[in-house]
């Protein structure tokens, strides 16, 4: 039995089963969400401790199947929260219950999610006992369906620990009276497991035959006893192999000499490609065009060529089917907000692939469990990444989570970057090494960013370089200016450049060649979009002042910002909030 206990209860206790209860208990959506996030994860963890034993887990299971114990609790709840009578039923069945189950009072812990969330008490004690009452109703439900045992219970609390993890804390795992979180995450697995090898595990009862199966007739003569089975399908089964031999080597002989000539023609087309690819590649680094290349690393900047090795290998060719190939990776970035509910941001190359990606998310978080804006573009390549969805789903209930998948490349920021949740060291286990996981970091970025602007513009401060204004622009695009939060003073990390910049558009203006740019402003989507229209503009004014005072003529210059529009990356992502807030030259007749 696989199962995501989390899951099943946000499936059930949607947003509008949420908002009613929450106005039964006077609080706003917003803080009744954050106590059912803390308090679930706390009652699971609990009932862990209590199975991790052979009596536990035998009385836990027995508490879950009891009669007192709701298995349709998910169709009910709607009804039962619409009264104050039904509530407080369902409250008072749930504590009991759960006191029943961990055998041991449940106060503390609500009272523990009161003081960690700022939710009254006298709330918290209510959504616990319905958390309890949920939680309990929906396993019953599980193990009815599935005609499970007592000794599939260990297993299936065991299958939580990597879900709950990030929602514990030593306070709350006190008040279970289960100890601190470290002796907790390093000892309950092991139990668990020992618990599991050694309970009781009757066979399951036959199932039925499938309804699919059942209108094949079988005939009687076909059941044959082993002791009167014949062996003359060997002699058969040698014919045929045999007779599949000779075609094969028959084809063979005949396509020797079509095959060497389409050998001799994929090893000039290889040629080619690699020729192709190489001028690609030793171009690249003068030709970026957009602050989302700059602020990758050397490794990154490798990837975002490939599509261009691709059409240049397809151009040498000559063969039209593949240049019409996908080149461009599948994107998938998501953020999850304080109340655990992520929204997601994707690109993937078939609509076969967004409906097994929308299913798999509504299966595991609910229908309303998420917020999607999913598009299909069939030039982006396969998306290999959906094989994994499983083990990035614990991170779309982490609150602050922020997650971005390009390709075989994740980057992880806000929440799921902490070194203490540890989902690096994981997501390099789940993915394995060919994928390439990684947190974001600003100074790196800048660093990388600085590096390939520095090997880009020697080619414009050599004699006789072109003045062209888009070759130029192109170029100054690659440095990233790394303005402070809401501040229009151009960093001390930007100088170099800048004075690199300034050093190449005076020069083009001795030389009569003057080079008109507009200096474009842009930002991310945080914040009130008439503040970042105006930032945006401050700072786009603050590098066009400066370069002015660097020599360039003031009249090659405009400055103008856009705040949040045109993105060039999704803002789900710190990497992607990043690349939006940039500078762009843009060349002008």
């Amino acid at each position: 039995m696989n199962l995501n206990v989390i899951q099943l209860v946000q499936s059930v206790l949607t947003d509008d089963v949420v908002r009613q209860l929450a106005a039964r208990l006077g609080l706003p959506p917003e803080a009744a969400q954050k106590a059912l996030a803390s308090t679930a994860p706390a009652l699971v963890a609990g009932l862990m401790h209590k199975g991790a034993t052979l009596e536990g887990a035998r009385s836990l299971f027995a508490t879950i199947l009891s009669p007192e114990v709701d298995a349709h609790v998910g169709e009910h709840l709607p009804q039962l929260l619409a009264s104050a009578s039904g509530a407080s039923e369902l409250e008072s069945v749930g504590r009991q219950m759960l006191e029943r189950g961990l055998d041991r009072p449940v106060d503390a812990v609500s009272a523990e999610v009161a003081a960690q969330t700022g939710a009254p008490v006298h709330a918290t004690h209510a959504i616990t006992g319905i958390v309890g009452a949920t939680l309990l109703g929906l396993l019953k439900r599980q193990f009815l369906d599935g005609q499970g045992n007592a000794g599939q219970l260990p297993a299936l609390l065991g299958q939580q620990l990597h879900v709950i993890a990030p929602y514990l804390n030593d306070r709350l795992l006190g008040a279970l009276g289960v100890g601190g979180l470290g002796a907790f995450t390093g000892s309950i697995l092991s139990q668990l497991k020992a618990v599991s090898a050694h309970i009781d595990q009757p066979t399951p009862a036959a199932r039925p035959v499938p309804e699919m199966f059942a209108s094949i007739q079988v005939p009687p003569d076909a059941v044959v006893r082993e002791g009167r089975r014949s062996h003359a399908w060997l002699w058969w089964l040698a014919a045929l192999i045999a007779a599949v031999l000779a075609f094969l080597f028959l084809r063979g002989c005949h396509g020797e000499q079509a095959g060497d000539r389409a050998a001799a023609r994929m090893d000039t087309e290889t040629a080619a490609a690699v020729q192709a690819a190489s001028v690609t590649a030793a171009a690249s680094a003068v030709t970026a065009a957009t602050a989302s290349d700059t602020a990758a690393s050397t490794r990154d900047a490798a990837f975002a060529t490939a599509p261009v090795a691709a059409s240049s290998e397809s151009d040498a060719s000559g063969a039209s089917d593949a240049s019409a190939a996908p080149g461009k990776d599948s994107q998938l970035s998501f953020t999850v907000n304080a109340s655990g509910k992520p929204t997601l941001t994707a690109t993937v190359g078939s609509e076969a692939e967004k409906a097994q990606m929308l299913d798999e998310l509504s299966k595991r978080l609910g229908p309303q469990g998420f917020v999607q804006n999913v598009t299909v573009d069939p030039a982006v390549k396969p998306a290999d990444w959906l094989a994994h969805l499983n083990a990035l789903l614990p991170l779309m209930m982490l609150p602050g989570a922020e997650v971005k998948v390009e390709g075989a490349r994740i980057e992880l920021s806000g929440s799921a970057a902490d070194a203490k949740l540890g989902w690096l060291d994981k997501l390099n286990s789940l993915f394995g090494a060919s994928y390439q996981v990684g947190t974001f970091d600003v100074e790196h970025a800048v660093a990388n960013a600085a590096e390939d602007f520095h090997s880009a513009v020697k080619g414009l401060l050599a004699p006789n370089s072109t003045c062209a204004a888009a070759d130029i622009a192109k170029v100054l695009n690659v440095q990233v200016i790394n303005f402070p939060s809401a501040s229009a003073r151009v960093p001390n990390s930007a100088v170099t450049d800048l004075d690199l910049s300034a050093q190449v558009l005076s020069a083009c203006a001795r030389g009569d060649k003057t080079v008109r740019l507009e200096v474009a402003g842009y930002s991310d989507n945080v914040g009130g979009a008439q503040a970042n229209l105006q930032l945006s503009k401050k700072r786009a004014q603050a590098v066009r002042a400066y370069l002015v005072m660097k020599g360039v003529p003031a009249g090659s210059l405009i400055a103008q910002g856009y705040g949040a529009a045109s993105p060039v990356a999704s803002n789900d992502t710190a990497g992607g909030r990043f690349t939006n807030r940039r500078i762009e030259f843009v060349a002008q007749p």
